[in-house]
């Protein structure tokens, strides 16, 4: 696990945060730089390292994330270098869940939310996330666990359990749990 770059990935609005939250208090310290800052749609902050974003052109910062958590967008995983052993944790969440809560988003940042419609995008995100779990599976130097946001928010105890013993097994369960916040589960399928 020292060695390892723990990283969590998933669609933008697919609980990512919270994994992050989680993973901090279960005893793996994030890679963050705190330059976003908590807002109402991720209200306990968003556990970001702005340089993650310049992946492509970018990756001197990658050794500093051995024996941490960091967060990729799904996008920018395939830009990860090879030389590292990746332990990637995937977020999933059901689909129409994610497009109410980016359109929400949009909303409150004064952007059309209905450029495309939700038939259409939910079509686009599905083959999307086809493709990147292709490529995940398909890289040699990644290990990955697919979590699902809503079974952990349904069934916390056995999904952290399980997520544990992908990681390891060395994690605070008991304090991986606590800080789940269901009440911040507002965008329902």
């Amino acid at each position: 696990m020292v060695d390892d770059v723990v990283v969590v990935s998933g669609l933008p609005r697919s609980g990512t945060s919270m994994l992050m939250k989680m993973l901090d208090a279960g005893g793996i310290k994030p890679l963050t730089d705190e330059i976003r800052e908590a807002d109402v749609d991720n209200p306990r902050g968003y556990y970001e390292f702005e340089r993650v974003k310049k992946l492509p052109q970018e990756s001197d910062w990658v050794p500093r994330a051995r024996g941490k958590a960091v967060k990729v967008l799904a996008e920018l995983i395939k830009h990860l270098p090879q030389g590292y052993n990746y332990k990637v944790v995937f977020m999933q969440r059901r689909i129409p869940e994610i497009i109410a809560s980016q359109k929400k988003m949009l909303v409150r940042r004064g952007e059309d939310p209905n450029k495309v419609s939700d038939e259409e995008m939910e079509e686009l995100l599905r083959n999307y996330l086809m493709l990147m779990k292709s490529y995940i599976n398909d890289r040699e130097d990644m290990m990955v666990c697919y979590v699902s946001y809503n079974d952990l928010l349904e069934h916390p105890r056995r999904e952290v359990k399980a997520l544990n013993r992908f990681l390891g097994g060395v994690l605070d369960e008991e304090e991986m749990v606590s800080v789940i916040e269901p009440n911040l589960y507002r965008n329902r399928g």
